[in-house]
């Protein structure tokens, strides 16, 4: 199983509240493997929810992941007093293991509630685990609110194809 399933294991096994998102949420959605998306790193979502960053901190550890927070380690001791700080900043925390694995713990979606995306989310299957995933309108709203640069150049040059993907009831008028 590659590091990233484990770190989805973990994170069931501590019942950690989180949806995958950003690009690598979206490559779930695509029905073929000529329709995925390139990306470093995986972005998680969780709520605002310091017992539940908590947990999702220990389960980065049990797996090795090592944890950082402004390109700085996160700080020792990782208790409920440094989750809730977190929190209160909206801080992403970032999880590595060496070149295999990066993963991005936020607490931010551009444009969404963590409660509005849980509640619409889906379940994917990958080697029997099951990953919880955003709507992939959601995933394409999100980053057209962020408006990043890199945010921008993704949807401008997979406009056709996430177009594609997008059910129609969800396509946003201009992509009909």
């Amino acid at each position: 199983m590659d590091a990233f399933l484990s770190l989805v294991n973990a994170l069931h096994a501590r019942e950690v509240r989180f949806v995958l998102i950003g690009v690598w949420g979206a490559n779930y959605h695509a029905q073929s493997a000529a329709v995925v998306f390139t990306t470093q790193d995986h972005d998680l979502f969780l709520p605002p929810d310091p017992k539940n960053l908590l947990g999702a901190w220990t389960a980065c550890d049990e797996v090795g992941l090592e944890l950082s927070t402004s390109a700085e380690p996160l700080d020792r001791p990782r208790d409920l007093w440094l989750a809730e700080r977190i929190v209160r900043l909206r801080a992403l925390t970032r999880a590595a293991l060496a070149d295999e694995l990066l993963v991005d713990l936020t607490l931010v979606m551009a444009g969404f509630e963590f409660e509005t995306v849980w509640r619409d989310r889906r379940t994917f299957r990958d080697q029997e685990v099951e990953i919880p995933v955003a709507r992939l309108s959601h995933i394409v709203a999100s980053k057209a609110t962020a408006g990043r640069p890199k945010d921008r150049l993704f949807l401008e040059t997979h406009k056709e194809a996430l177009r594609d993907l997008l059910p129609k009831e969800e396509r946003p008028p201009e992509a009909s």
